[in-house]
């Protein structure tokens, strides 16, 4: 599910876009919920790179750090092809492997799965806007008080979050960067923060509100400020989750790729087990979720989102089919921005996070009014709204 989003520029005739993807001249009116396709890059494979997943009851199932470099050995490679080990009830490896060296981890019994990384893409052009209270998608959705949600978290696995915003409540502490060279979780790119302000801007006397206004949001950085990332880094982030969150606690995902993925649908399976809930971005590619991880995940407390327009109107960009869960809005959305601005964007990138605030709120028992309207998949999606 590529978070693809979309912006206007005022006064000028051209789309500025991130430096993943091409600028170009606008010779026509575009329609609202138009969006730019992501970069060429997006879902391409990265030479050598694989992710591991050991088997459940091998030996190797939850071994630590040293055992796992030690097993790599004995296999006859050098523990330097190693580039990451998370342990848990199975431990998952990211590995640079040569192909001699592939053969001997796929020779092995303890070894599960073994898929190559790809690089994961989004790309936004930006319509930066003076803020307004309560935007209409949050005054439609409905929106809940502090006292509802505390202590509950918000996790964005994104392009990070801008931690400074005067309008979001950032854990600056608990926030990571799973990028690499990049250590802190600040959002360089801004589809990170738009996420976060919708799902919690703070109830106070600048900017706007979210759907559960100042609930702690942490920040969790996949994507570069190009708005590039890599696969591992997504299931990274999404094991981290595990580790470290509770129940109730909400993840927003305003992301995916080309492709499927079963260890990352496996990850979001298992913290979804532990009572963690997903929103989930069905994706703009106008085609069948079940094409694309990890929207087309399955489970009681994850919650696949397409998007409609401010008339219930099926968005011509989302991404539909039996996975989908709930609609919500998604079509010049109105949020915070990085560098303490606000911006209107488009995409199921921002339908998600208005499912993620009312799953703060009101737990997996979400409110839904009405249908989508056109519904390609001749279901109509129930709309995520008081």
């Amino acid at each position: 599910m590529r978070i693809l989003v979309k912006i206007l520029l005022p006064l000028l005739a051209i789309i500025l876009i991130v430096e993943s993807c091409k600028t170009e001249k606008i010779e026509a009116i575009i329609p609202d919920d138009c969006l730019v396709k992501a970069s060429a890059l997006n879902g391409q494979i990265i030479p050598e790179e694989y992710i591991i997943t050991y088997r459940s009851g091998s030996k190797s199932a939850r071994m630590a750090d040293t055992e796992i470099k030690q097993s790599i050995k004995n296999l006859n490679i050098d523990e330097s092809a190693i580039e990451m080990v998370m342990e848990g009830e199975k431990t998952l490896l990211m590995a640079h492997l040569e192909d001699n060296e592939l053969a001997k981890i796929k020779a092995d019994r303890n070894i599960e799965s073994v898929e190559p990384d790809r690089i994961l893409s989004i790309c936004a052009c930006v319509d930066v806007v003076a803020p307004r209270s309560v935007t209409w998608s949050v005054r439609k959705t409905g929106y809940g008080k502090i006292g509802q949600i505390s202590p509950k978290v918000a996790w964005v696995i994104d392009t990070g979050i801008d931690l400074d915003h005067p309008d979001l409540n950032v854990d600056n502490a608990k926030s990571l960067s799973f990028v690499t060279g990049q250590t802190s979780a600040d959002d360089l790119n801004g589809h990170g923060t738009h996420v976060a302000g919708i799902i919690g801007a703070k109830n106070n006397t600048v900017g706007l509100l979210g759907i559960a206004s100042d609930v702690k949001l942490v920040a969790l950085k996949v994507f570069n400020q190009l708005g590039e990332g890599r696969l591992s880094s997504v299931i990274a982030a999404v094991r981290h989750v595990n580790t470290n969150s509770k129940a109730g606690d909400v993840v927003n995902m305003s992301l995916g790729g080309e492709g499927v993925s079963a260890t990352l649908e496996r990850e979001i399976t298992n913290a979804a087990n532990r009572g963690i809930l997903f929103a989930i971005a069905a994706g703009n590619e106008s085609e069948d979720v079940e094409k694309y991880s990890p929207a087309r995940t399955n489970h009681p407390n994850v919650f696949t989102v397409s998007a409609v327009d401010s008339s219930n109107r099926f968005a011509s960009f989302s991404n539909y089919g039996s996975s989908v869960d709930v609609a919500a809005y998604g079509v010049r959305v109105l949020s915070t921005y990085s560098n303490g601005r606000y911006a209107t964007l488009s995409g199921t990138s921002m339908a998600a996070p208005h499912v993620a605030g009312l799953l703060l709120t009101r737990g997996v028992k979400i409110p839904k009014r009405g249908t989508a309207i056109n519904d390609p998949d001749g279901k109509p999606d129930p709309i995520a709204r008081e």
